[in-house]
């Protein structure tokens, strides 16, 4: 590219920081990935030790009655951590996407996402070849194409389904809320509420039409990530109504849209466990919206610092470690025993994750593809 093309990606990038897009301090925004890692830990021990293991845990029993019986959220407290993750996601990158040029945009979010993918998608392919871990999906084992298409997260649109790393599921809805955004810029810019409200009637149509259309022609993700897509579409609007971009009106119009498009998923079975998703939606955005600029005592401990800065190694690599862990240590511990176990390796594994590939793969990303230097560096 010659200095021509150069000047005018610059022109661009100037113009994008003349957006008012103000910044919204989330002091809270560890705290409430630390809950979203405990909630999604506590999900797929649950599921795991109920389903697969036909066995109990004291701390299931306790989180049945006070938080699904009592609080009504969904059983093994499903979607929980999903939903924090999401919202936040939501409310953190939609500054980003208005501000920053498309490409620097796109380089910001896949520098982070896609290095620590790869490692993990690598890792749970040689260790199903090894015998080691299954599928989480029916196959016993897995091909080289459908190897290669889990890189790119493709084996979750074949049919059925291939997954080798079942939690990576969520990254194509984040990835696609990432293009969407990248694709609608230019409505962010101009008239911001447009674009969460367009992206909730999108995904009604994507659930009409898999309702309704015939295999082979309906894609089954595809339901799965509009189901999911209303979360990241209320981040985004939080911090439109937070940053004073709308008013409290299309605040209102917009959560009211999503709340539509989630009881729409919730009729057409979308949704994979049980019919309390509103309900759940409803109260982690309470949640979010509680927390999200709390800046007290407990949200700056080491531990909830320490736990929200690895929370996306935390998600990728746990359930590679789970079921073998916990099946070998708890004849010698209890279950209590076993899942800390799980912890403690889970911990030294993220803490690897974090350090030697998600955090040096993104600054070397940044540093070379990025086109505003260092001032977009820091917006």
């Amino acid at each position: 590219m010659g200095a021509p093309g150069r000047s005018s990606e610059q022109d661009s990038s100037t113009t994008a920081r003349a957006v008012v897009a103000p910044r919204v301090e989330l002091a809270g925004a560890n705290l409430l990935r630390t809950i979203a890692v405990l909630a999604v830990l506590y999900s797929h021990i649950s599921f795991y030790l109920i389903d697969d293991r036909g066995e109990g845990w004291w701390v299931i029993d306790v989180v049945y009655r006070v938080l699904i019986e009592d609080a009504g959220l969904n059983n093994h407290l499903s979607f929980v951590g999903v939903a924090i993750f999401m919202l936040l996601t939501g409310l953190l990158v939609t500054r980003s996407a208005m501000r920053q040029t498309r490409r620097d945009f796109a380089v910001s979010r896949l520098s982070r996402l896609v290095p620590a993918l790869w490692v993990s998608i690598a890792l749970a392919i040689v260790l199903v070849r090894l015998g080691i871990n299954g599928m989480f999906s029916g196959q016993p084992g897995i091909s080289n194409s459908e190897a290669a298409l889990s890189f790119v997260l493709g084996g979750f649109f074949l049919k059925p389904e291939v997954a080798v790393l079942g939690v990576t599921w969520t990254l194509t809805v984040q990835l696609m809320f990432y293009l969407y955004c990248v694709a609608a810029r230019d409505l962010l810019r101009k008239w911001p509420v447009v674009v969460p409200l367009l992206g909730a009637a999108l995904c009604a149509a994507v659930l009409v039409y898999n309702l309704y259309i015939p295999q082979p022609w309906s894609v089954p993700m595809l339901s799965k990530i509009a189901a999911t897509l209303p979360t990241l579409f209320l981040g985004q609007i939080i911090y439109l109504g937070w940053a004073r971009i709308i008013g409290w009106r299309m605040v209102v119009v917009g959560v009211l849209a999503q709340a539509e498009v989630v009881r729409l998923a919730t009729d057409v079975h979308a949704y994979w466990a049980g019919d309390q998703y509103l309900w759940t939606i409803v109260v982690v955005t309470g949640l979010v919206l509680l927390l999200g600029r709390y800046d007290g005592r407990i949200g700056n401990l080491w531990i909830v610092r320490w736990t929200g800065t690895r929370s996306y190694a935390i998600y990728l690599v746990h359930t590679l470690i789970l079921y073998r862990v916990y099946e070998n240590v708890v004849p010698y511990t209890g279950p209590t025993g076993a899942v800390l176990a799980f912890v403690l390796v889970t911990a030294g594994v993220s803490e690897a994750v974090y350090r030697w590939v998600e955090t040096p793969a993104a600054t070397w990303l940044n540093g070379r593809l990025r086109t505003g230097g260092g001032a977009a560096r820091r917006s």
